[in-house]
């Protein structure tokens, strides 16, 4: 199968070719352009217009802006690439009906920003709050407004993704635990799902050779964990001692505070990451694979990021 990938450099987008170049054709879009092993031709976005983008069975939309954490970006950058990036490559497939299969990553903050308790299903009304989720939830009506008939569409709305080469709120919470300081907000006792990339891949590759229903699917493991186990997982694998200081939350929120203001890494954004309650469902998906478990357990995919940081 022939399959353009956008945003193929990224850190999904480069776990994915790993993935998939062994038993499919794989091309890129991407904002630069350079050849990479696994990849036949990476292209520019000015392809898209221009015609010389290769005909292609299905593509993965996964270029999009991730939530700045500092807050510093403006709304309409997310609506620039999230929306519009979407509305242009949908567009292409559109026109294009060799191209039998489109899965666009979204996310599960398109569905709800916070979730204070329950289990996230895809039977939600959607209601984002700032920037990101919104841009992405409008990206999601476009692609529902415009039905591509007797093909293959899928909106996934993956949870927080982790594996080799992840930058984002896990790594932070590994160069704290790293550091040998005292864990500070074993207070907050809090339940999360997470998403392991070989189980996304595993997922992606699915979707592409089964007969699944278009739709809106949510990804996560299957298990859900907390920060404090998330905290033993990195001195587990680091050969640390797991050292704890469980500081009144109050006086943790109040110290965000304070970083939100001097747009400090350590602020209110973070503190919702490490420590809220956010539990997705994956039975729709799981259903439709015709799978009984994702492959990867939560926390094997959990120890295996952790040891990808300790390497670099």
């Amino acid at each position: 199968m022939k399959i353009l990938i956008t945003g193929v450099h990224g850190f999904v987008g480069s776990n994915l070719v790993k993935a998939l170049k062994d038993r499919h054709e794989i091309y890129g879009l991407d904002i630069v352009a350079p050849e990479r092993d696994g990849v036949v031709r990476t292209f520019g976005w000015d392809a898209v217009d221009n015609g010389t983008l290769p005909q292609v069975d299905a593509i993965i939309h996964l270029a999009g802006k991730a939530h700045d954490t500092s807050g510093k970006d403006p709304a309409d950058a997310y609506f620039k690439i999230n929306t519009g990036l979407t509305v242009k490559i949908y567009d292409w497939f559109l026109n294009h009906p060799e191209t039998g299969c489109f899965i666009f990553f979204s996310t599960v903050k398109a569905a709800c920003d916070k979730l204070y308790d329950g289990v996230l299903t895809e039977e939600v009304i959607p209601a984002p709050v700032g920037p990101y989720g919104e841009s992405k939830i409008k990206a999601e009506e476009y692609i529902l407004a415009h039905p591509a008939t007797d093909r293959k569409v899928i909106i996934l709305r993956p949870c927080m993704i982790h594996g080799p080469g992840n930058k984002g709120n896990l790594n932070l919470l590994y160069k704290l635990v790293s550091t040998g300081m005292p864990w500070p907000l074993s207070r907050f006792d809090n339940r999360r799902t997470f998403t392991s990339v070989d189980n996304l891949s595993f997922v992606i590759d699915g979707l592409l050779t089964r007969p699944v229903e278009s739709g809106i699917y949510h990804m996560a493991d299957d298990e859900a964990l907390s920060t404090n186990r998330l905290v033993e997982l990195i001195c587990r694998a680091t050969g640390r001692p797991c050292r704890r200081m469980g500081l009144p939350a109050g006086m943790v929120r109040c110290l965000c505070r304070v970083g939100d203001i001097l747009h400090l890494p350590v602020n209110s954004f973070r503190l919702d990451k490490l420590t809220e309650n956010y539990v997705v469902s994956n039975a729709k998906i799981k259903k439709a694979l015709g799978i009984d478990r994702m492959p990867a357990r939560a926390e094997d995919g959990i120890l295996k990021t952790i040891k990808s940081f300790n390497d670099r």
